[in-house]
């Protein structure tokens, strides 16, 4: 089969399209034809030798994927030719990928392959960041920073399909505006000084309920500061690059509080929450949540894909074809 691997630890440049051997299943295994791999941050860490998960070449990336079953347990829940995602495996970039069964969902009927895997890592994130750890009612508040990347993306939609009363978005890319107001944000504002004043003028002052920040670094303060009383800030990762800190007294004055976010780890601690949350995320797509229309290349090009990413110019999911 055909795959993207990873001859060297420099980054996009070090990918390779070439033939690698097909993949053979297990007892406890899933073996998917690929239809649609999500190209992700932590891939592109990989490529670099930069993520928490070291891996000596060759590899082949891919930690998202879509498509048809090739063979599975005859006790599980799936038959060959089901539609199905996985997550969190690695071979993505590949024709074919084997998958441990806990990691592979029905992928929504209402969406096609493309649409599916765009879903996965960041769409479930946020279902669960939003549902489980904020809380989130109907009628409330959110603030979203880094409104125009994967994550970003996920928390405007998903908010907006659980019921948010507002939803205000912060951008810092040039012409990401339009795209960011096409996913249902209410208000859309510059991360440029003074952005916080901004938010509690949208607010008439009371702040924002839920602050979903997978940025960190210098907006995590001000994002402390447009907290309304019983405000969350969701912690989702740093892409800024720096990890913030917070003087606890803060929290304890103002009855706000600061709640991590790791998907990924919590369904490897608590058995069966990965069929929760997809069904809980299952249940948004059939009244209508859909994803930005990811933009698509062919497997052959995974290189110029994962440049794309590295370039900080995706607005919304990238996706791969075989």
């Amino acid at each position: 089969m055909k795959a993207c691997v990873v001859q060297e630890l420099t980054g996009p440049s070090g990918l390779v399209y070439t033939d690698v051997d097909d993949v053979t299943g297990g007892e406890d295994t899933v073996v998917i034809d690929v239809r649609a791999a999500g190209v992700c941050f932590p891939d592109l860490l990989l490529s670099k030798g930069e993520y928490q998960l070291k891996l000596p070449p060759p590899f082949i990336p891919g930690m998202e994927a879509a498509g048809v079953v090739r063979s599975a347990p005859e006790e599980s829940e799936f038959k060959v030719g089901d539609r199905v995602s996985a997550f969190g495996v690695l071979g993505g970039f590949a024709e074919q990928v084997i998958a441990p069964v806990t990691n592979v969902t029905p992928s929504p009927a209402e969406l096609d392959d493309a649409e599916a895997v765009s879903l996965l890592v960041n769409y479930n994130t946020m279902y669960f960041a939003l549902a489980r750890r904020a809380a989130m009612r109907p009628g409330d508040t959110v603030l979203v920073l880094g409104s125009a990347g994967g994550v970003g993306t996920a928390a405007i939609q998903v908010a907006r399909a659980m019921g948010a009363g507002m939803v205000i978005a912060m951008v810092h890319r040039t012409g990401a505006t339009e795209f960011v107001e096409s996913l249902g944000a209410d208000v859309v504002l510059p991360l440029t000084d003074g952005w916080a004043q901004r938010v509690r003028d949208h607010t008439d002052g009371r702040g924002v309920d839920i602050v979903v920040d997978p940025v960190g670094g210098p907006a995590f303060d001000d994002a402390i500061r447009v907290l309304a009383i019983d405000g969350k800030l969701l912690v989702i990762g740093f892409a800024a690059g720096g990890i913030p800190t917070v003087k606890v007294n803060r929290l304890l004055l103002r009855n706000i509080s600061v709640v991590g976010v790791a998907w990924g780890e919590y369904l490897s601690k608590v058995p069966g929450s990965a069929a929760l949350f997809a069904w809980g995320l299952a249940q948004l797509v059939s009244l209508g949540l859909k994803p930005p229309p990811p933009q698509r290349y062919p497997l052959s090009e995974g290189r110029t894909a994962l440049q794309a990413l590295a370039d900080g110019g995706v607005l919304g999911k990238v996706v791969l074809e075989p």
